[in-house]
């Protein structure tokens, strides 16, 4: 099987199985989450960028906000072969991309999301098994579906380094 990249943007979901990896960008305040059913091999990921859907009258995509993203991320798992007593998740971002230019507490939009996220998953019954968030710096959010693994890249200026969660 050959293995494929897809790239999954903001305010977007996407889901795949083994051996296919899923990647998402540019993850400052807003969170990337991981779904993943280790028997099925599949998963899913989502970036979320705002928290709730009911703060905004332009609500249209359900992939923007935490609150509307992982019920329907979980929806398109279990319609695509998941079994929702196998998932689990691993989330990143939610950094406060404000602090160094602002240390006024009321731009953490990044901890609001995170806050939320972390409150729907566990609503759902979804255990988070890592998670890599906060601080001040960006991230790229890979999960491998060969090795159900969550890769995260880190940039800083002119230097990145990778974790696996």
């Amino acid at each position: 099987m050959v293995q494929k990249n897809l790239i999954v943007g903001i305010a977007d979901i996407k889901i795949a199985k083994k051996p296919d990896k899923l990647i998402t960008y540019a993850l400052g305040s807003c969170v990337g989450i991981a779904i993943y059913d280790i028997k099925n091999n599949i998963g899913g990921l989502a970036h979320i960028l705002l928290p709730s859907s009911s703060l905004f009258q332009d609500n249209d995509n359900q992939m923007k906000f935490a609150d509307t993203a992982i019920p329907l991320l979980i929806r398109m798992l279990r319609d695509a072969g998941a079994e929702k007593h196998y998932l689990n998740a691993k989330i990143a971002g939610g950094a406060n991309m404000f602090y160094k230019t602002s240390h006024i507490s009321f731009y953490d939009i990044g901890n609001s999301n995170v806050t939320i996220v972390q409150k729907k998953l566990d609503e759902l019954k979804i255990p988070i098994i890592s998670q890599d968030v906060g601080g001040v710096i960006s991230r790229t959010m890979t999960l491998d579906l060969t090795r159900m693994e969550v890769d995260i890249k880190y940039y800083e200026g002119n230097l990145s380094k990778i974790d696996t969660i």
